[in-house]
């Protein structure tokens, strides 16, 4: 049976580096993607807008409070992540040392995925 894991990509705050560094990223990016596919472990991935464009909800004494913002400061963020489906922790943190590979210098966490 398969375990969910769920591979969080965390960046750094500030501006998007310029189209001659990401470019080679996205496409290698883009390649490990369509190998996990083709090995039947990718589930699903997305890239997340910047946190400025985060709201965060919160219930407190019967109400929700709203603010904008993300949840909590800090200097770097989610950028994204992706879904795998793996036989055991060991393939998943063997994909996530991949993609930790293809994105360097940011940091990806691993996590399995409850239901």
């Amino acid at each position: 049976m398969t375990q969910k894991y769920l591979l969080s990509i965390y960046q750094p705050d500030g501006e998007t580096p310029p189209p001659e560094v990401l470019e080679p990223i996205m496409a290698n990016l883009g390649a490990l993607n369509e190998e996990m596919q083709a090995k039947g472990v990718w589930v699903f991935a997305a890239g997340l807008h910047p946190p400025s464009t985060a709201t965060v909800l919160r219930a407190k004494d019967g109400d929700v409070l709203m603010t904008d913002g993300p949840f909590a400061e800090g200097k770097e963020h989610i950028g994204g992540f992706t879904i795998i489906q793996a036989a055991d922790l060991d393939e998943a943190l063997e994909w996530g040392r991949r993609l930790a590979g293809v994105l360097s210098p940011l940091s990806i966490e691993i996590r399995p995925v409850a239901f």
